[in-house]
């Protein structure tokens, strides 16, 4: 890593840290250390992911009672938009083809070295063919970048992006993404966390342990295997409005252990 690398992610950190910090103050529970979670052993329950994945699937595309939440977690990840400008990192729509970014080494080498991260916008590409575009983060946020008005879930990707992979290198893939959400999850107030849960993990789940994916009797093609579709050829799933329970967050949780 270069001096302006450690620069830019010192200053991000910095900035994160004070921000989990403030969080757990207003929730009026002990502060974690975001580098401490970011180092947690984690084991992945594959049985764990097909649940989240099954919950999301059956889940209404609305659930009531999720607007003002919505609303709230909205407003979140505007400061949090604010904390990436602070720290040196500034924000424009990816305007090439495909992807801004080949995978997650890509994102977090090129946003470390130059300052700059390509959101690649929800209108080009999110969620399914025809998807219900009334869900709450796909208003307009009320920011431009390099002359497109940005939404809501184009925010919330970009501080994910930021907060979950570049600062801590977290890589995308069920793994890299549930250590992502750890980290990240510690900047939000507590009561958001089963939205941000079931925008990110929830989300993750379906596209890599959704029913769609498995054989009639539940299992899951590998690589290689009839059956098989690899990640490219999959659809994204679609952006719904619900919450998981606190056991299922505490499930989580459960699955990384400290490292003393």
């Amino acid at each position: 890593m270069s001096g302006d690398d450690h620069r830019l992610t010192g200053r991000l950190g910095e900035l994160a840290q004070d921000h989990a910090d403030r969080a757990a103050a207003r929730a009026g529970v002990p502060a974690v250390r975001l580098d401490r979670l970011a180092a947690e052993p984690l084991r992945l329950d594959e049985d764990f992911c097909r649940e989240v994945a099954d919950r999301y699937d059956a889940a209404p595309m609305v659930t009531e009672g999720t607007e003002r939440g919505y609303a709230r977690l909205a407003e979140e990840n505007l400061r949090q938009f604010r904390l990436i400008g602070e720290a040196g990192i500034r924000v424009l729509p990816w305007a090439g083809p495909g992807q801004p970014y080949r995978d997650s080494r890509d994102l977090v080498a090129r946003v470390r070295s130059t300052g700059l991260l390509h959101v690649f916008l929800t209108r080009h590409g999110h969620g399914p063919a025809g998807a219900d575009g009334e869900h709450p983060l796909r208003a307009p946020a009320g920011v431009r970048a390099g002359g497109e008005e940005l939404l809501h879930n184009d925010i919330f990707r970009a501080v994910h992006d930021v907060l979950g992979h570049v600062l801590f290198g977290n890589t995308f893939g069920p793994r890299g993404e549930f250590r992502a959400t750890r980290c990240h999850l510690a900047m939000y107030p507590a009561d958001l966390h089963p939205l941000v849960f079931a925008e990110l993990v929830g989300q993750l789940c379906w596209f890599f342990h959704g029913p769609h994916l498995r054989r009639p009797d539940g299992t899951l093609p590998r690589r290689g295997e009839p059956g098989y579709v690899p990640p490219p050829r999959r659809p994204y799933p679609p952006q719904k409005q619900l919450v998981y329970d606190r056991r299922t967050l505490d499930r989580f949780a459960a699955l990384f252990t400290s490292p003393g």
